[in-house]
């Protein structure tokens, strides 16, 4: 195998090797939400998996901590990635930076995917910003942000994320029952473009998801199912009653015009003209199966819809994020 100055590539047939048990536990035996608390008080760890997100991470700051790869993915643009985790510690004082080898079955045991993408890295997480630093540093005049109102599964957060970045959205910010955008299915459906849009959680978010490194189902057979908590540590509650945040008010104060992407007796189309003159909107999204409560709705000063065909009253919530950022960025 290439050797590479700093990096330690260490074969690996177990991962109860006693030299490297508690480095390698972070890729078997801590969930999501273990990981995230795992240098507490401090901020925690992810997981990136595949080479593209994990150098889309280190280009946006992020430190690695370790890899885990498969051996017969150690080519082409692992070792771009590779030469790339050499050169991020040339000049820092890291002894070696270990990078796991093992085989296909051991890789796939892991990661709970048959078709693998080779490589998967635990990265230390940053300080978000706070929203008011999101919204003040976007340039321009008209200005176009996203907002995530409960959307749950990390695929639709992943998704909605990889159309924000690419229909030209400036900012995704979320409320804090959402998925969390760095757990490793929502980065891996996101191509790693949750490093290249800005984004952060209104405050009081606390990750209460409790997703394995297996990707495992709950007992319905839905991906992703998790326990929804607040602020303070209290179970979600379903339905319309579920708390509301008071972030529109926060985005109406730093000027911006607020819609909801909802089906009402008074919505307008994603195309109305007196959306293209509103210099500073932001788009609200909502729970895939419930959408936006009443109240929030309420608040905002325009509620959305996308003309459908053939009696379909609905889309699948990144589909339609895909379809109102496109129409939505027009006018930018």
């Amino acid at each position: 195998m290439k050797t590479y100055p700093k990096i330690r590539l260490v074969e690996t047939t177990s991962l109860q090797m006693e030299e490297f048990r508690e480095e390698l536990a972070m890729y078997d035996g801590l969930n999501e939400n273990q990981l995230y608390h795992y240098y507490e008080p401090k901020i925690g760890l992810f997981i990136a998996e595949s080479p593209k997100v994990i150098e889309r991470a280190m280009r946006a700051g992020y430190e690695p901590v370790s890899a885990l790869a498969e051996k017969n993915h150690l080519n082409q643009e692992a070792e771009e990635v590779l030469e790339k985790i050499s050169d991020f510690f040339s000049d820092k004082e890291k002894e070696e930076f270990r990078v796991y080898v093992c085989d296909h079955e051991l890789y796939s045991s892991i990661t709970g995917l048959s078709m693998t993408r080779g490589m998967i890295s635990v990265m230390k997480r940053r300080e978000l910003p706070t929203v008011t630093e999101i919204l003040e540093a976007i340039p321009g005049e008209r200005i176009r942000v996203t907002i995530m109102d409960d959307v749950e599964n990390p695929t639709n957060v992943g998704a909605i994320f990889r159309s924000a970045a690419a229909l030209n959205m400036d900012a995704v910010i979320l409320t804090s029952t959402c998925s969390d955008p760095l757990y490793r299915r929502a980065s891996r459906v996101s191509m790693g473009t949750v490093f290249q849009i800005p984004w952060t959680f209104f405050k009081g978010y606390t990750p209460s998801k409790d997703f394995y490194l297996s990707d495992a189902t709950d007992s319905a057979g839905n991906q992703g199912a998790v326990n929804k908590q607040d602020s303070s540590g209290d179970a979600g509650t379903e339905g319309n009653d579920r708390k509301v945040y008071s972030y529109i008010d926060e985005l109406h104060a730093a000027g911006y015009k607020v819609c909801a992407m909802a089906l009402t007796d008074n919505s307008v189309s994603i195309d109305d003209p007196e959306l293209a003159k509103v210099e500073k909107l932001a788009v609200i999204l909502g729970n895939e199966g419930m959408g936006l409560p009443e109240s929030t709705i309420a608040q905002c000063d325009f509620t959305v819809k996308i003309p459908m065909a053939h009696g379909v009253d609905s889309l699948n919530v990144a589909a339609a994020s895909a379809v109102a950022f496109y129409a939505l960025t027009l006018s930018k």
